[in-house]
């Protein structure tokens, strides 16, 4: 079963999560931003979502984790929840 890490940050706009993907592009740290705006508990630990399985995440989420580019960070991708900021730091098959 495909496993991976990731870490994510949560907020409730597109157009907040876009601006802090472009603060992340210009240099900033992905954990400080999480746990700046992030409303995911997982803010607080940086985004950081530990070791997950395929399957167990929302479909959006597992579309970007288990089949885009590693170390990236990639969105936003809209779910039920809002909007994400995703980066697979690794990945199982």
């Amino acid at each position: 079963m495909k496993s991976a890490t990731a870490r994510h940050l949560l907020v409730d706009s597109e157009e907040l999560c876009l601006q802090l993907k472009e603060k992340i592009a210009n240099g900033e740290k992905f954990e400080d931003i999480a746990k700046e705006y992030s409303s995911c508990p997982s803010g607080s630990n940086g985004g950081d979502l530990g070791t997950f399985f395929q399957g167990q995440m929302v479909p959006e989420f597992d579309a970007v984790v288990f089949n885009e580019a590693i170390n990236v960070v990639h969105g936003p991708v809209k779910t039920d929840f809002g909007f994400h900021l995703l980066e697979t730091t690794s990945r199982r098959d």
